[in-house]
C-alpha cells in the first residue's frame, strides 16, 4: 500500500443524507495510520429520530459545532492526501457531494476512490453480508459502529487486511462529484 488513503466516514441527521453531522478520517501511509481526526458537525438542518437513535448525535450536541463550511478548511488538506476511502463510498461521497454544492464550495470535479463494501463482496464471498459491522466482526476489527471514527478506523483495517489478498489499484474508481456518479472505472 504505497499510496496513500483517506479513508473517511460521515453520519447525517436525516433521511435526506445532504448533511453531515459526524466525520471521522484516517490517514494510511504506507498502510499505517499516520494521522486520524473526527468532528462533529452542525448541519443546520433538522433531525430525524432514526438518525439521532442510530448515532446518538442530538441537534442539542452539534448546535455550538462548525458547520461545514468552516470544518471543510481543516479537511480539504486532508481530504487531498490521498485516495479516497470508504465503506459503501458512493453514501458517504454522495453526502460529502451534496455539502460541497448546497455550501457552494469548488473542490475538485472527480476524486479517485476504492470502496470496502465493493472489495469485500469480491475478496470475502463467504461473509454472510457485507455490512461494515459484520466484517470488522469477522476480521476481529474494534468497532463501536456509527461512530465515524470508528467506522472510519475499521475501514481501514478491512482496507490493510484487503490488500494482503489483492492489488487495490484493480478496484480504484472515479466518482464526479457534481452528478454524484462513479465515472469510470479501470
Amino acid at each position: 500500500m504505497s499510496e496513500p488513503y483517506v479513508v473517511f466516514d460521515v453520519e447525517t441527521p436525516n433521511s435526506r443524507n445532504d448533511r453531515i453531522s459526524a466525520i471521522g478520517l484516517v490517514l494510511l501511509e504506507e498502510g499505517e495510520e499516520s494521522r486520524s481526526f473526527y468532528s462533529l458537525v452542525n448541519p443546520e438542518t433538522g433531525f430525524d429520530a432514526f438518525n439521532i437513535r442510530l448515532t446518538g448525535i442530538t441537534p442539542r450536541m452539534v448546535q455550538a459545532k462548525p458547520s461545514f463550511p468552516l470544518l471543510w478548511e481543516l479537511l480539504q488538506p486532508l481530504m487531498e492526501r490521498g485516495i479516497l476511502c470508504a465503506h459503501n463510498a458512493v453514501f458517504d461521497l454522495g453526502v460529502l457531494s451534496c455539502c460541497l454544492r448546497d455550501y457552494g464550495i469548488q473542490w475538485k470535479p472527480q476524486v479517485e476512490y476504492v470502496c470496502t463494501c465493493q472489495m469485500g463482496r469480491r475478496l470475502m464471498p463467504e461473509a454472510p453480508n457485507h455490512r461494515l459491522d459484520t466484517l470488522a466482526a469477522l476480521r476481529k476489527l474494534p468497532l463501536q459502529h456509527h461512530n465515524a471514527l470508528s467506522d472510519a478506523r475499521a475501514c481501514a483495517g478491512l482496507l490493510r487486511y484487503y490488500r494482503s489478498l489483492e492489488d487495490l489499484s484493480r478496484f480504484r474508481r472515479l466518482y464526479d462529484l457534481r452528478s454524484m456518479r462513479t465515472v469510470w472505472a479501470p
